[in-house]
């Protein structure tokens, strides 16, 4: 049985970290940053002190930031040709076209990793609309003040 519970132990503090460099790297990058920073933070407070000070900032952070993106209509639009973006993307990383002529590279040195690459941007834009769908259906419609208190309450 200690086998086990150590082997989980280390299983989630490998996804934690993973989770918060993903994330990290996502603020900068497609992909939902904050969400996965926080998922990543949110395990790894189990074990550390120093997370569990800031997984309630960076939830709190999250939250305004997916109540902002659907405050109006441009906001979803734009969301939401980000997510065909991303999907698109993803299909023609992986589908990966001839090399165009202006491609100073080899032409192998072209969408480099195939359908991994593609697969990855994919998932990105799933998790961008199943983010954006969650936002409009919780926050739509209600005042950013309203939505500060609930995010302070919880």
């Amino acid at each position: 049985m200690g086998v086990i519970h150590h082997g989980k132990t280390i299983a989630l503090e490998i996804l934690g970290w993973l989770m918060v460099l993903l994330g990290i790297a996502a603020i900068f990058l497609p992909g939902p940053g904050l969400l996965l920073l926080f998922g990543g933070l949110a395990l790894l407070s189990q074990r550390y002190e120093w997370a569990r000070r800031r997984v309630e900032p960076v939830k709190d952070a999250a939250l305004r930031t997916a109540a902002q993106g659907v405050q109006t209509w441009p906001r979803i639009l734009a969301s939401l040709a980000g997510v065909v973006w991303l999907v698109g993307l993803g299909i023609v990383w992986g589908l990966r076209p001839p090399a165009p002529d202006w491609w100073p590279l080899r032409d192998s040195w072209w969408l480099l990793g195939g359908w991994g690459t593609g697969a990855t941007l994919i998932v990105s834009g799933l998790i961008a609309l199943a983010t954006i769908v969650y936002s409009f259906r919780r926050f739509r419609g209600r005042s950013m003040d309203d939505v500060r208190r609930e995010i302070a309450e919880t």
